[in-house]
């Protein structure tokens, strides 16, 4: 990876948990197939971008690699991008024992990615651009934008609120307390650090910033005052 400034924003800084511990990259893995439905998630992305197989994917935060795996079965290619070295690893590993030969990884995410080659057709990333500050977010939107072809989509899942501010406490606390029946003390405890130390922003902000990078918004939905769930096109 080439140097860079010593001004950029460090994306590959991690608070709280260390995704470069495989025993939390194991943890990881097996709570997100507890919490998440992979393929309802892909079939929902694919329905939403018009996904094709011979379209070619860049998905920015991939973790430990299952959406990327079952993306990659119904497009040409997949360059799969992650922060972490040893997320990278797990999710290769996990690629090649399924017979998935058609993603790319690399260790870079919304700042330091440097793409080669034709514009993408669709870009996806999913709870991974809260983690920065907003101005750096129009950065990354604007990175973005420049990276896919004109009319080119870009499907946005993270941790936005849209919920009334002068309740944020009492929001907090009982988004905290169902988090730790639901999902248990762990997550909970995450969602807290999340809370405190990351950047989640506003609803209207977000789509400010969406549009301000050069976007129009196609299709966008909030639940339970902290998901937002967005279809963005390159004007």
């Amino acid at each position: 990876m080439k140097p860079y400034p010593e001004w950029l924003y460090s994306e590959m800084k991690q608070v709280g948990v260390d995704y470069n511990d495989i025993k939390e990259v194991q943890t990881y893995d097996s709570r997100m197939k507890k919490l998440r439905n992979i393929k309802k998630e892909t079939e929902d992305i694919i329905n939403c971008v018009g996904l094709t197989g011979e379209q070619v994917v860049l998905e920015i935060g991939t973790g430990t690699g299952d959406l990327s795996i079952e993306i990659a079965k119904h497009c040409r290619t997949v360059y799969a991008l992650d922060i972490s070295p040893v997320m990278l690893e797990y999710a290769r590993k996990k690629a090649n024992s399924q017979g998935v030969n058609n993603i790319k990884y690399f260790n870079a995410g919304f700042l330091t990615y440097e793409h080669t080659g034709e514009p993408v057709d669709v870009i996806v990333s999913q709870l991974a651009l809260h983690h920065l500050p907003d101005f750096w977010k129009l950065v990354a939107l604007k990175r973005i934008n420049t990276m896919l072809k004109k009319g080119g989509k870009f499907f946005l899942r993270d941790t936005v609120y849209s919920f009334e501010v002068e309740n944020y406490k009492e929001f907090f606390n009982t988004w905290l307390s169902s988090i730790g029946e639901v999902a248990g003390e762990e997550l909970a405890l995450d969602t807290k650090i999340a809370i405190r130390d990351e950047f989640s922003t506003c609803d209207w902000i977000m789509e400010g910033l969406i549009m301000r990078a050069g976007f129009t918004i196609d299709t966008l939905s909030y639940h339970d005052g902290f998901l937002a769930v967005y279809v963005c096109i390159k004007k």
